[in-house]
């Protein structure tokens, strides 16, 4: 069973969800630390490059399916026009409300 956005624990979590599935980029990227950091089934990548290339212009979108550490580690299906649908875990490390790295790939 699907966990609501809205019920996401960790609120910048839960911002930078909603702003995916809203398909913002202005907002995903306002909940960024300066220098946020991000990889990729273990590999870095350019932060800016991977969102707009995997989320913002494939219409990226999270269905949240758990939630552990406070809400900063999630288990979510994610879909975009490029890969079709896979089942992803997620982990944000926050720093002051703000992401200052995830790391992302498949579960």
């Amino acid at each position: 069973m699907p966990i609501a956005i809205a019920k996401l624990s960790d609120p910048t979590v839960r911002a930078l969800v909603t702003a995916i599935n809203d398909n913002d980029r202005q907002s995903f990227l306002a909940l960024l630390a300066e220098g946020a950091t991000m990889s990729d089934d273990g590999s870095d990548r350019d932060l800016e490059q991977w969102v707009d290339r995997e989320i913002f212009s494939s219409r990226g979108h999270m269905q949240v399916e758990s939630e552990a550490d406070g809400g900063r580690a999630l288990i979510a299906n994610f879909r975009n026009e490029t890969w079709g649908e896979m089942r992803t875990a997620w982990r944000f490390d926050i720093d002051g409300g703000k992401v200052s790295r995830f790391e992302t790939g498949q579960a």
